[in-house]
């Protein structure tokens, strides 16, 4: 595939079909490009109207150009794109761009001829970019294909740059370019993909996972069309130390099923999107200009860093701010140890703090010296792993000489604020002091990169299990045969007997000790409870005899049309917390796994971890460790601690199942798992198998 899409992104020579000799029009503004940045192939304007362009001769056809030809960019009309591409493609050249709109997003007509062009594509091989694309530029060879003015409003770069941009919308392409130049980042790529009828965002992405020349990406994503080849890419990007900072605009409801389990309401597209990027290391963005100041900050990597910080001010309250901003933001402001408090006490007057944050008080900048051992001291301390300097404009200036020395001498990140207007910015870029204008931007950039940091040092991914393929039950299934089910993968305490009478109620109730439950089995009832289908603390025969009458009557009145196959009778069990598990097959992603604070308060607090699969129990638990509601299972105030282990392997239970499933088995859910004391276990209270909708 990267060789396939070379003649799109590194041509050597370039047809402009539709050229113009007004760089105001799309057929133009990339031959101005072309010749004003100085790009040294071929360039070869296409339009029997002009005998030359730009200084360049025009060609009345492409079969009347002379030389090979790389890349053929589509400056024409919906219509004639396909017939244009086969004449391109007789030509022998094997990459295209289209800038034309009217293809699919214009539906009809549009549809028709987008499926047109998709088929020649399949049948020729041709690499063919949009349509309904801007066009691209690599800017390191100046390569200009996209009609976009940013590149004449934008401060110009000189020599190569590694960065590289990949949006799925030209806007967007054009804005975040705009903000990144203006602080000075050198680009390699500007990409975005149209709408992606034969190449698709994953497969560029996978171009500049194995780019010499990208070391950064910036990607704006609306809905991926290849999830499998975008992990891939992603995983090879990390693999090669190269980084992928993703905005993902949008939301969808995956709909019907949402209203069968919480499962599918729990992991929403969105939720996905944000968990596949924490598990492939993908720094997820909010905005343009957090964008471009954490490519900024990534062009620093190779220092070291991580979500201890040191925050060092001129002033107890931005400290305070800082704190509080860093803290909530998921960073780590640690004590420092005594020696070295000990270290900044002497120099530092009794009304500053030493822990940290630290407030050296503006009088410490009329001592160069000490602020030399402050930040010696902070950039060798093991206890921390970036530090972060606030000192707004003359107060950074005195200490810049010291602040620049210790970048130098220590590869440690270290980072200085000044909302002033401090004269050493340059001087202490060019130290690799990380430098900031506005505080929050600071923080927005700051938190998720040394969290990205922190993660890059320690991530592991677990082993896809050994799974033979199991025969799911019939679908749709009752809960008896989905508890048969996902007990063949270690769920313990699953299996349950089912009851076809009254009288076989009552055998199971005394089987399994009173107080019970009774509960309908219907494959039809996903929620038993909003049908009257479940009784509680039933103490009693005869109470379990009203009991099944009662539910019975219940669901025939609520369902009428439910088949009812009898009653499951379980113990009335108790334990620490409950929760939730629930895998289900992403549209995008393929099998996610949910774990969330279970029962009935499920979609009203909305506390869930989610995860591709497979997961292990190490990843389980940290699952676990991310819900709000993980203090219940750790023991909160005193109460007793819940039994993490068979927890922890009930979550991977429940992924192998899925994972071992076939097709027709969109979701895996339990709920609630109720998890015992410590060294008690678990007790699975209900199970839902649900098919893939046709």
């Amino acid at each position: 595939m990267t060789s396939r899409l070379e003649p799109l992104l590194n041509p050597r020579s370039i047809a402009m079909i539709g050229a113009s000799a007004n760089p105001g029009r799309i057929g133009g503004m990339p031959l101005e490009l072309l010749t004003r940045f100085g790009f040294q192939g071929g360039i070869y304007p296409v339009n029997p109207k002009y005998q030359e362009v730009f200084g360049l001769r025009c060609w009345p056809d492409i079969e009347a150009v002379p030389e090979p030809v790389d890349l053929a960019v589509l400056a024409i009309a919906a219509a004639d794109v396909t017939p244009m591409l086969r004449r391109c493609h007789a030509r022998g050249i094997p990459a295209a761009i289209v800038y034309a709109a009217g293809f699919a997003e214009a539906g009809g007509e549009g549809a028709r001829l987008q499926d047109e062009l998709v088929a020649f594509v399949s049948e020729s091989g041709m690499a063919v970019a949009g349509p309904n694309c801007m066009g691209f530029a690599n800017l390191n060879t100046q390569a200009h294909t996209a009609f976009a003015s940013v590149f004449k409003t934008a401060p110009a770069q000189e020599g190569p740059g590694s960065v590289s941009l990949l949006t799925q919308s030209g806007n967007v392409c054009a804005a975040v370019y705009a903000i990144a130049r203006r602080l000075g980042l050198p680009f390699s790529h500007f990409i975005n993909t149209g709408n992606e009828a034969c190449l698709d965002f994953s497969q560029y992405l996978e171009y500049l996972a194995a780019d010499p020349q990208t070391e950064i990406v910036l990607g704006y994503i609306e809905q991926l069309r290849d999830g499998d080849r975008f992990v891939r890419a992603c995983r090879e990007l990390e693999r090669q130390g190269k980084l992928l900072i993703a905005l993902k605009a949008g939301a969808t409801d995956k709909g019907a099923q949402a209203v069968q389990s919480h499962t599918s309401a729990l992991a929403g597209d969105r939720r996905v999107y944000a968990a596949a990027f924490r598990q492939l290391n993908v720094i997820e963005a909010t905005d343009f200009a957090q964008m471009a100041h954490l490519a900024s900050l990534a062009t620093l990597r190779h220092r070291t860093a991580g979500k201890r910080v040191a925050v060092l001010t001129m002033s107890g309250a931005l400290g305070a701010i800082l704190a509080d901003k860093f803290i909530g933001a998921g960073l780590d402001l640690p004590d420092l140890p005594p020696d070295l408090q000990d270290v900044l006490r002497g120099g530092i007057p009794d009304y500053g703090m030493v822990g940290n944050p630290v407030d050296v008080t503006g009088n410490v900048v009329n001592d160069p010296a000490f602020v030399r051992t402050v930040l010696q001291a902070l950039g060798t301390s093991d206890a921390i792993d970036a530090v972060v300097v606030y000192a707004p404009g003359y107060m950074l200036d005195r200490m810049a000489d010291a602040l620049a020395e210790a970048s130098r001498q220590h590869s440690r990140l270290f980072v200085a604020i000044d909302t002033g207007l401090a004269q050493s910015r340059a001087a202490l870029r060019e130290a690799e002091v990380a430098v900031f204008e506005d505080l929050g931007l600071a923080v927005a950039a700051l938190a998720p990169y040394l969290l990205w940091c922190d993660a890059r040092t320690g991530r592991r991914q677990a082993a896809a299990p050994a799974l033979d393929m199991a025969r799911a039950p019939a679908l749709p299934c009752n809960e008896a045969d989905a508890r048969a089910y996902v007990a063949a993968f270690g769920l313990p305490q699953a299996t349950t007997p089912v009851a076809r009478s009254a009288e076989d109620a009552v055998r199971d109730a005394r089987v399994a000790g009173y107080p019970v439950a009774v509960k309908i089995l219907s494959p039809d009832i996903a929620h038993k409870t909003e049908a009257g289908g479940v009784a509680l603390n039933i103490e009693d025969d005869e109470a379990v005899r009203v009991a099944h009458a009662n539910v019975t009557r219940a669901v025939a009145r609520a369902q009428p049309d439910a088949r009812i196959d009898g009653v499951v009778v379980q113990k009335m069990e108790r334990g620490v917390a409950e929760i939730i598990i629930g895998a289900t097959r992403d549209p995008v992603f393929g099998p996610v796994l949910t774990v969330g604070l279970g029962g009935v308060l499920t979609e009203i607090y909305q506390d869930t971890s989610h995860r591709l699969l497979p997961v292990d129990e190490d990843i389980a638990l940290q699952m676990l460790q991310e819900l709000k509601a993980f203090a219940l299972l750790d023991g909160f105030r005193g109460k007793p601690r819940g039994d993490l282990a068979a927890a922890c392997r009930s979550i991977v239970a429940v992924g192998n199942a899925l994972l071992a499933a076939p097709a027709q088995v969109a979701q895996i859910e339990v709920n609630p798992l109720l998890i015992k004391e410590a060294g008690q276990g678990v007790a699975v209270l209900d199970a839902l198998i649900l098919p893939a909708t046709p």
